[in-house]
């Protein structure tokens, strides 16, 4: 099974929770794992604590610190810092699926992260049987 979600981000740079949206694709899919790819070189798919705002908010600051929008980067587009944030942050997470729901820790979130928007992004989704 092979499904897509699109998101429309709506700045910069932000983290979105798609963590039901994902759910809601893979209904009827009990067991097995879902790979979550983000078809985009300036977005990436992560899971973190999402109960906490602070938590994402703390992350986009750090990543800004560590790779800020303008350091005068070869790259023509002005999207260089996105780039390089992805590859932080990786294109894909893989997933534990049982009884048709994402086995995450308690706290834990599914999301988009946005750094080069606002866009209108696709996120596939890959469901294998185990």
């Amino acid at each position: 099974m092979i499904k897509e979600i699109h998101i429309e981000t709506k700045y910069r740079n932000e983290f979105i929770d798609i963590t039901d949206k994902v759910e809601e694709s893979i209904k009827g899919f009990n067991n097995g794992l879902v790979v979550v790819f983000s078809q985009h070189t300036t977005a990436a798919i992560t899971v973190n604590e999402g109960s906490d705002l602070s938590v994402k908010a703390d992350i986009r600051k750090k990543l800004s610190d560590l790779v800020p929008v303008d350091n005068r980067f070869k790259h023509s587009e002005g999207n260089s810092d996105a780039h390089i944030k992805v590859s932080l942050i990786g294109p894909s997470e893989t997933l534990i699926v049982k009884n048709g729901k994402l086995m995450l820790g308690t706290w834990q979130r599914l999301f988009l992260c946005e750094f080069d928007g606002p866009r209108n992004r696709k996120i596939l989704l890959k469901a294998v049987k185990g």
